[in-house]
């Protein structure tokens, strides 16, 4: 039996047409003409496109359930639009061999909605420093390898690092961060910090090791790709490095594209890492993504306690949560003020990410049948009451926001239908 999806604008070669789809087997089939017992779901002129992919998603298990676990943060991710996210490798115990990256992915089998795609770490105990992983052990079952949450302080570390992550055919995916210039600080080290008594963090504490990344994948060739740039200098460093034609991505987050330090407010919901950063940061962020340079938005969700983010912003935990923000958020605040195009920002969230990271799903016959249905004209506020996740720290609460995924298709599955035939 074929379950064809009628009446759609489906996202196909950069653009969006008029057209069906059919699924079978969990994958996109021929269309052909419906036949009795055929199910037909008719999605009244709504946007079909390739599933939302966040390459950059904290679910906190195994570890941290009391923050988040595989089950609410795919279910989040459903909600959000997404069918792929990749797990960062802040856990306990870190996935930094094949029996605790085990663990992890026995959850994954057991509870995810949406496939999830683990990193392993880059050092032993994801510490940043000492000895490295077994990169062949682990390859075959990770995306790539992080140490997120913390850089790699060592480049002679780092080198060897991507020679052996090139070696097995994966990324190097990297939390920049110097550790002797941070001094302490919790927010970015701007006009606000000062005027209001906080500890600041420097740009330069991410562009100085992004620049030696970058100087360190051309020498060793591997595919290295930064997380969360939220600096002028990391986009420019990077738009260097692609101009060169070496093999660096980068990705940002939704709050660097539309919020910046004099946003700010005393409350734990405005601090993650990196910090919100200057009016003219946020300003060559989205001209990154308006030239390509930066190639994929991802939501760093970071979800922690209702009390580990009650303490302000000296005392808060870092970490916002995203996934059932992030398009809306990007559709109102980007695509209908003019700055980009709705096929740029499926680009970013959805086909991009995808090839980078090798990643299986969209909306072509033969392919695994990830897709997300988009209702382009739903208006609301953001009200983390409602959240699937358990994290409900975003900066963005009670904004107004346009357009929502409202059903999400994995491997033919549906995995999340807000009953978009109510709302026609």
């Amino acid at each position: 039996m074929k379950t064809f999806y009628t009446n759609a604008k489906i996202f196909r070669n950069g653009r969006f047409e008029p057209g069906l789809i059919a699924v079978e087997g969990g994958r996109i089939a021929a269309a052909g003409e419906p036949r009795p017992g055929d199910r037909v779901v008719d999605l009244g002129g709504r946007h079909l496109v390739p599933g939302l992919v966040d390459v950059h998603v904290h679910l906190r298990e195994p570890g941290f359930p009391q923050k988040e676990t595989i089950a609410t943060g795919t279910a989040a991710a459903a909600r959000g639009g997404y069918t792929t996210v990749c797990s960062m490798p802040n856990l306990n115990p870190a996935p930094d061999t094949p029996a605790t990256l085990g663990e992890q992915l026995e959850i994954i089998r057991r509870d995810a909605v949406v496939r999830v795609k683990p990193y392993g770490t880059i050092t032993m105990g994801q510490r940043g420093c000492g000895e490295l992983v077994d990169f062949a052990a682990l390859a075959p079952q990770v995306v790539g390898f992080s140490d997120d949450g913390r850089g790699v302080q060592s480049a002679e570390l780092m080198e060897e690092a991507m020679r052996r992550a090139a070696a097995v055919g994966k990324p190097i995916v990297a939390h920049c961060e110097v550790d002797e210039l941070l001094h302490g600080g919790y927010i970015h080290d701007g006009v606000y910090c000062r005027e209001h008594g906080h500890k600041g963090i420097c740009s330069e504490s991410e562009w100085r090791q992004v620049g030696r990344d970058i100087a360190l994948a051309e020498k060793t060739g591997c595919r290295y790709h930064v997380c969360h740039v939220s600096t002028k200098e990391s986009v420019e460093l990077v738009r260097r490095a692609r101009a060169k034609g070496l093999r660096v991505s980068c990705e940002t987050a939704p709050h660097y594209l539309l919020l910046c330090d004099e946003d700010l407010q005393e409350e734990g919901r405005f601090k993650m890492n990196p910090p919100l950063r200057s009016r003219a940061d946020r300003e060559a962020l989205v001209a990154g993504i308006q030239d390509g340079t930066i190639e994929v938005i991802a939501t760093d969700h970071a979800p922690h306690t209702v009390a580990e983010k009650a303490r302000g912003l000296a005392g808060s935990a870092m970490g916002i949560v995203g996934l059932e923000t992030a398009f809306p958020l990007l559709y109102k605040y980007l695509v209908l003020k003019g700055v980009i195009t709705l096929e740029k920002l499926i680009a970013l969230m959805s086909v991009n990410p995808r090839r980078i990271f090798a990643l299986e799903g969209g909306v072509e016959e033969g392919d695994a049948a990830d897709f997300t249905v988009l209702d382009l004209g739903a208006e609301y506020a953001v009200d983390p009451g409602t959240f699937l996740s358990k994290g409900r720290a975003t900066p963005f609460a009670g904004w107004k926001v346009q357009g929502r995924a409202v059903l999400t298709v994995v491997g033919g599955k549906e995995v999340y239908d807000d009953n978009y035939e109510s709302n026609r």
